[in-house]
């Protein structure tokens, strides 16, 4: 495939050595300094661009890459919310292509099944409360994390007595504890920690007075988020519309 990266940082130099080493040839690469390049000849010859950037420009890249013709995959988290819907609408009726994931890892993917099916297990036993906890590194800039959101819907889509995720505590790298995971009974608290080069670690908790159930899921590297977004690259090639994890791994 001819892949297009837009993003360079950490991410975009580790998916690019995947992508490579996978045979594919990256044919453009769009960072803060040449987003002129959207219009390039090099940029509209892509099959899929990968786009890991900041919450502040997701969008504005994915519509670029969509008015030059190129499929998207996004992994850029915090600006879904505000614009899922439009993307959705784009993807269904507009004939654009984007396969968007907070967490592009295949143990995440395998982690997020576990969990629903642990929520839908605990919906039976209403004894256990359930809460959260997301660690990154310090440059990440949302919190809680789109991998964290992404659980905690799965968690109230299977769980009857919780109507809403609710931000609990942020620790900040200097150790600053702001907020707190007192909640109403419905809601489910997701706390964040910030804390050095972190790349990742999701902590699922259900506890009664007698005991706890504890899930995590703790990745040692970017790797297998670079792995996984090249995949769905692959996968995205070959289909339309507005594709996800669920479509790439269908547990």
């Amino acid at each position: 495939m001819k892949i297009a990266l837009i993003g360079y940082g950490k991410m975009g130099k580790e998916i690019e050595k995947i992508a490579l080493s996978r045979g594919h040839e990256i044919v453009s690469i769009i960072d803060i300094n040449n987003r002129e390049d959207f219009a390039s000849e090099a940029f509209r010859s892509a099959d899929v661009a990968i786009e890991f950037t900041a919450p502040s420009v997701a969008y504005g890249n994915c519509l670029e890459a969509f008015k030059q013709g190129v499929k998207v995959v996004s992994g850029s988290t915090g600006w879904m919310a505000e614009h899922g819907e439009e993307m959705r609408r784009l993807c269904q009726e507009e004939g654009k292509t984007l396969f968007w994931s907070s967490n592009f890892s295949l143990g995440v993917a395998i982690f997020s099944a576990v969990n629903k099916y642990l929520a839908k297990i605990m919906n039976q036993f209403p004894n256990y409360d359930v809460s959260m906890v997301e660690t990154h590194h310090v440059h990440k800039l949302d919190a809680p994390s789109g991998t964290a959101i992404t659980l905690a819907e799965g968690i109230l889509e299977n769980l009857d007595r919780k109507h809403k995720w609710v931000m609990g505590t942020l620790t900040a790298p200097d150790g600053t504890v702001t907020g707190t995971t007192d909640c109403a009974p419905d809601e489910l608290p997701v706390s964040a920690i910030r804390e050095g080069e972190v790349p990742g670690i999701h902590t699922i908790k259900y506890e009664s007075e007698a005991d706890s159930i504890v899930i995590t899921h703790d990745a040692k590297n970017r790797k297998g988020f670079a792995l996984g977004a090249v995949l769905a690259a692959e996968y995205t090639a070959g289909h339309t519309g507005f594709l996800g994890m669920n479509d790439l791994f269908q547990f």
